[in-house]
């Protein structure tokens, strides 16, 4: 089944070489060339996954998508933008977009994260845990006051990601890797640790869903 996604762009040009890519790729590309004519077609078709572009005349990207959100359209939504840097990022993620990809790019980077989205949607795979978020190859941490990027070393990324990609992951890691990111962990998130599955490596778990669980 082919899927359907909605192009919100107000550029002429890069909509309709998107559109043209998606197709030639299988997908069934929609376009708006802003956020209110998305609304629109939104109000008729549910689409897989949503292109939008941050910095459009009349409404931009961001606050069409935190309405779209408010509303309680879940469509996975990247986000296009020509700012780039981790507060833009922080800025994305915190207005609801699952993913978010600074210009200029290439078109098979976005369609391999268009399907990578889709699939955390619709597969099987355990969502991220209460608090953290994984984007562009960075992780982020969300509270009640807001998004913000999550300070690891190469190594300690290199962990959490295998930690997390999927959940439930155990792990064998440097015991000194594991405890600096366990520390790191522990000051933004209390609901979250890494355990040590003997003879094994570490597993990541959150407190708040797992009954009585003994670290090692």
């Amino acid at each position: 089944m082919n899927r359907t996604i909605l192009i919100i762009d107000d550029d002429d040009m890069l909509r309709n070489t998107l559109a043209q890519g998606l197709r030639k790729e299988g997908f069934c590309a929609l376009c708006a060339n802003s956020a209110e004519n998305a609304a629109q077609v939104l109000q008729r078709i549910s689409v897989d996954a949503i292109v939008l572009d941050r910095m459009m005349t009349g409404m931009d990207g961001l606050t069409f998508l935190k309405q779209l959100r408010t509303s309680g359209n879940t469509t996975p939504t990247i986000m296009l933008t020509a700012m780039s840097g981790a507060e833009n990022a922080i800025d994305g993620l915190s207005g609801g977009a699952n993913d978010y990809l600074a210009k200029p790019f290439q078109i098979r980077e976005l369609i391999l994260r268009i399907n990578n989205m889709i699939a955390k949607n619709t597969g099987p795979q355990p969502q991220m845990p209460n608090g953290l978020q994984y984007s562009n190859q960075e992780f982020f941490v969300s509270d009640a006051s807001g998004t913000r990027p999550l300070t690891l070393s190469g190594e300690e990324k290199k962990l959490l990601t295998h930690l997390t990609h999927p959940i439930g992951n155990t792990v064998p890691a440097a015991p000194m890797v594991a405890k600096r990111l366990r520390s790191k962990l522990n000051l933004v998130l209390s609901n979250l640790d890494i355990i040590t599955i003997r003879g094994c490596g570490y597993k990541l778990v959150d407190l708040s869903a797992t009954p009585t669980i003994q670290k090692g």
